[in-house]
């Protein structure tokens, strides 16, 4: 069992001050202590909670200024969404925050691991051994590298193979406090790795991340059609949730061998894969990236790939990626400016 206990439990629009002392658990169904159909919905009659949460105070969330100006010194923040489980995309994340890293130096790169029940991030960086350390400014991310550093929950658990049985109040807690807690510091780039689908950690991360300003969302998949069924509502979500959709990724497009360098095609595109899907929804095409075994090798010993491999057409369709996001964000004049200076 987890020992770790979440904060209170909260909604994602009008939480109150003080979270209720509930007297029995949360029926299935509960819309949540602190909703404002708290008490009055079809889930509540018959619960023993009914009258204290009809009669818990209602009003706006305390913490979202805080938590505004806890982002306030993170340049751009990119959220990595897929409605598909099973398209690579927490190891797109990886690859994409080490690809923004090795971009200079002096970029800094933050990753927030918000896929609660899943987190595998820290074991592809290799920091699955990591703790929090708590100071008076806040929680610490773990730093895997100079400019590269990483906040999950697994950093939390007695025992990393501890299920995390979470209903979507828990979830939304802890998203909260990665957001209001942890001590960023100056970031270029926060990337947000989330779970598949359009559920509570999407919209809690939206919500939360609304007010200090979300850069956009990268949407990966992979060429077959089962994979772009669900990326196409993914992609519907971003749009009726206000978020700016800044391209689709095409992932293991292809295997590329590493020996005599041939590519054959794994998974084909039988409706045109992200490309084609693209310019159906009006959205720009980020790229393909190709499968390669050694990535997954890399992401098992949680060593960089960039380091390992910078030659390999994995890595060099990954640099067009981070090329095209730094663009569209309006990132990329920064280089040119330095490149005058010299």
């Amino acid at each position: 069992m987890v020992t770790f206990q979440p904060p209170p439990e909260l909604s994602l629009k009008d939480p109150p001050k003080v979270a209720p002392e509930l007297v029995a658990p949360e029926p299935e169904h509960c819309p949540g202590p602190e909703s404002q159909n708290a008490g009055k919905s079809d889930a509540c009659a018959g619960c023993p909670n009914q009258a204290i949460c009809a009669s818990a105070p209602k009003g706006p969330d305390p913490d979202l200024p805080i938590i505004t100006s806890r982002l306030s010194s993170i340049r751009h923040k990119l959220l990595v969404l897929s409605g598909k489980g099973g398209v690579g995309k927490s190891t797109f994340s990886t690859m994409l925050s080490h690809g923004f890293a090795s971009v200079s130096p002096e970029t800094q790169v933050g990753i927030m691991d918000i896929d609660i029940c899943g987190p595998s991030i820290p074991k592809m960086l290799g920091a699955d051994n990591e703790s929090i350390h708590v100071s008076s400014s806040g929680w610490s991310p773990v730093y895997v590298a100079d400019n590269l550093c990483l906040m999950s929950i697994q950093f939390m658990l007695p025992n990393p193979d501890d299920a995390i049985i979470w209903r979507g109040a828990k979830k939304n807690g802890m998203i909260k406090r990665f957001l209001k807690d942890v001590e960023w510091g100056e970031l270029d780039w926060l990337v947000v790795d989330t779970p598949p689908g359009t559920s509570d950690e999407h919209l809690s991360v939206n919500t939360y991340m609304r007010e200090s300003g979300v850069s956009g969302a990268v949407v990966v998949t992979t060429p077959q059609e089962v994979a772009l069924l669900d990326v196409r509502k993914e992609i519907d979500f971003c749009r009726k949730a206000g978020i700016r959709v800044l391209g689709i990724v095409e992932n293991m497009s292809g295997f590329v061998c590493p020996n005599c360098k041939g590519e054959s095609q794994i998974f084909r595109a039988t409706t045109g894969g992200g490309e084609a899907l693209a310019k159906e929804v009006g959205v720009e095409f980020l790229g393909r990236v190709p499968l390669d075994p050694r990535i997954g090798m890399a992401c098992d010993y949680g060593e960089s790939f960039f380091d390992a491999y910078p030659d390999s057409p994995a890595c060099k369709a990954l640099m067009d990626v981070v090329g095209k996001v730094r663009k569209l964000v309006g990132d990329d004049d920064d280089d040119a400016g330095d490149a005058e200076d010299e």
